[in-house]
């Protein structure tokens, strides 16, 4: 399997650590699925997006997250329209889910972490990663706003009932949509948020170094047994790592497998070949299980691309 970049793709073709290059390809498949399509909505919406996450979206300060940043979202969009894709080149025209769908679940994609993002007025904290267990419900609200000022109105539930697929605090069973093509969508921004994240170049690398300092601001490394006293979930970056397979053979494997109905295969009909997707995120799995049994979990080197959310903050052991 030839070596990527850190900051492309799974295909190596697609910077997406760049808004612009993500937005291109991004209609370029949506012209492919729909030729006559508008796709103005799209490419204004990757700008809004870019504001918002830059800090030039009137009210809300810059992403400061340190996984959590502009390039997983990137990443994850892009794999939701390769999903949508594979969908409607197997699909007659009478189940395609259609542009203007399509518009909305790319919309629900680029906004589906954007209740990380704190507003320019928050006293309560300092880091968008503090508001990780309410991170969807916040980006729910902001879809909300956001579909009412763009001019779809008829929209605003549903996406932000549908972004509610991409985290944990409603189960996917229990999220209720109008039709069964916006289930469908559901389960693939679910699926996209999980392989793009986990078939990245650097995923291990940025476990450790940002997603261990984020769950630690989020109060996610201990949890309060029956008799509510404390316990450690993870005490170290190094423990968040070890249990990295268990997280993916337990809970990732079930949602992609079981509750968002396997929709990953699109990826496959995508690209004509393999899933670059499954390969590298199995691939993944693969190096963290032999470093554990090696003892050398030290062993991980890659640099992930520069964030500028970890330039804010240390690093929390």
């Amino acid at each position: 399997m030839k070596e990527r970049h850190s900051q492309y793709d799974v295909s190596n073709t697609i910077k997406v650590t760049d808004t612009q290059a993500v937005c291109d390809a991004v209609c370029d498949i949506f012209h492919s699925c729909y030729l006559a399509a508008d796709d103005s909505t799209i490419r204004q919406t990757f700008e809004d997006f870019d504001s918002l996450f830059e800090g030039h979206y009137s009210g809300f300060n810059a992403c400061d997250t340190f996984y959590h940043d502009k390039q997983h979202t990137l990443d994850m969009t892009l794999a939701l329209m390769r999903l949508i894709d594979g969908h409607e080149r197997q699909s007659d025209r009478h189940h395609t889910f259609g542009a203007k769908l399509t518009i909305l679940t790319i919309i629900t994609a680029l906004f589906h972490d954007s209740g990380y993002i704190r507003k320019i007025n928050d006293q309560k904290y300092y880091n968008g990663a503090q508001y990780t267990p309410v991170h969807v419900s916040r980006s729910a609200t902001f879809l909300k706003n956001y579909l009412h000022m763009i001019g779809m109105p008829e929209y605003a539930d549903i996406a932000a009932n549908m972004v509610h697929f991409t985290g944990y605090e409603v189960s996917p069973d229990k999220i209720s949509l109008p039709d069964s093509k916006l289930y469908l969508l559901g389960y693939m921004l679910g699926t996209a948020d999980l392989i793009a994240q986990m078939s990245d170049r650097c995923y291990l690398e940025k476990c450790r170094e940002r997603l261990y300092p984020e769950f630690k601001l989020g109060g996610l490394t201990e949890t309060l047994n029956e008799k509510g006293q404390s316990v450690i979930v993870f005490a170290s970056a190094d423990e968040l790592l070890a249990k990295t397979p268990e997280f993916y053979n337990s809970e990732v494997k079930k949602r992609l497998h079981d509750l968002f109905h396997q929709v990953y295969k699109y990826a496959k009909a995508h690209f004509g070949s393999s899933n670059l997707y499954l390969d590298y995120l199995n691939q993944n799995i693969k190096h963290i299980e032999t470093l554990i049994s090696d003892g050398k979990i030290d062993d991980l080197h890659r640099l992930p691309p520069d964030n500028p959310g970890t330039k804010q903050f240390l690093p929390l052991q």
